[in-house]
């Protein structure tokens, strides 16, 4: 699973002109699943997400988590994070889960997140989706587990 994590002060995601998720303060979580992920790939990137620490401390350090803060996630699904980049100008998605496999995990870390903190949102899987945000900082991280 590869996560592509921002701080933001607020973000949304729209699907058919409709906000279907929304946070202020917190994380924008793109999410995309590879063929060989599991169930526990799921659960070991979400506990990463909930407790990375990219919130600045009373002293301006990165020491604080998600979870410290009690920001809002937003979990967006992003096949494209997996895409094959190296050759030619045009990206290959052989990397990428297909889609059945990639939506079972989505919807599968999606209600997790949901079960284990409960200021999660999210978009909806294999939708035209229009993401808005402030990245704040701007602080972007890559996960991968």
């Amino acid at each position: 699973m590869i996560g592509l994590i921002q701080r933001v002060s607020h973000a949304s995601v729209r699907v058919d002109n409709q906000v279907c998720g929304e946070i202020d303060q917190g994380i924008l979580l793109l999410l995309a699943v590879e063929p060989e992920d599991l169930e526990s790939h799921a659960e070991r990137l979400l506990e990463k997400v909930l407790n990375y620490r990219v919130f600045s401390d009373t002293e301006g350090k990165m020491n604080l988590s998600l979870r410290d803060i009690q920001g809002g996630l937003l979990v967006v699904s992003q096949f494209t994070l997996a895409a094959n980049t190296k050759k030619g100008l045009r990206p290959s998605f052989t990397s990428a889960a297909p889609p059945a496999h990639a939506e079972a995990l989505y919807d599968y870390f999606a209600t997790r997140a949901s079960a284990v903190y409960d200021k999660t949102q999210y978009g909806i899987f294999g939708a035209d989706m229009q993401v808005s945000l402030c990245n704040d900082g701007p602080v972007t991280f890559s996960l991968q587990v």
